[in-house]
């Protein structure tokens, strides 16, 4: 965006002036290709439920589809369901809403922690309860953290796209409070490796 706008034209292969929307198509393109690279260091679930999710969001869609999807992601829909991403019945498969998501849920404990589950969970909390409490559930995510925040980006250019205004202010709102989260998270891990020390040093 910066190198067209640095310019008052930007011209075609033809010597004609390029349209406003030809190139958010090429910045769009950019942006896919670097966020696919990302992609592709995700666990399988997730990236599961990225393709779903461009293609339905929250609905419901056949079996059938999540099926052969799964089996292009190398993962089955009975172990994207075991993670907790989605739900699975009636010959109906559709991703898990955040409402629908576990409140004790922690990382710390999920034994088949995805991407996906880190960033709705970092939402959900970030919306209910605020930074704070959002900035301690990432402490406990590692490098699970950085990752949740790539999703939500990527997540949120699929809804500019597919206009689906609720949920792109969702994942916009966690990547705009990122910077106070990770600062609030510092100070987390920082508490917790000093009051391990403490407890060290009484031993």
């Amino acid at each position: 965006m910066a190198v067209f706008s640095r310019y008052k034209t930007v011209l075609e292969h033809d010597g004609s002036s390029m349209s406003v929307r030809t190139a958010l198509q090429l910045i769009n393109e950019v942006v896919d290709e670097i966020l696919g690279e990302e992609e592709a260091d995700l666990d399988r679930e997730s990236r599961f439920a990225i393709t779903w999710f461009a293609t339905r969001g929250f609905e419901e869609g056949p079996f059938g589809d999540a099926e052969t999807l799964a089996k292009a992601r190398n993962v089955a829909v009975s172990g994207v369901e075991n993670s907790g991403v989605l739900k699975s019945a009636a010959g109906k498969v559709r991703l898990l809403k955040r409402e629908e998501m576990p409140e004790d849920w922690s990382p710390l404990t999920d034994k088949t922690l995805t991407v996906w589950e880190c960033t709705q969970h970092l939402i959900k909390r970030l919306e209910k309860n605020g930074e704070q409490a959002a900035a301690e559930l990432l402490a406990k995510m590692g490098p699970r953290g950085e990752q949740a925040r790539i999703l939500a980006y990527r997540l949120f250019t699929i809804c500019e796209r597919k206009k689906w205004a609720e949920e792109a202010r969702a994942y916009n709102g966690l990547v705009i409070a990122w910077p106070e989260l990770e600062r609030l998270a510092a100070g987390e891990n920082a508490a917790t490796t000093g009051t391990q020390a403490g407890l060290f040093e009484e031993a």
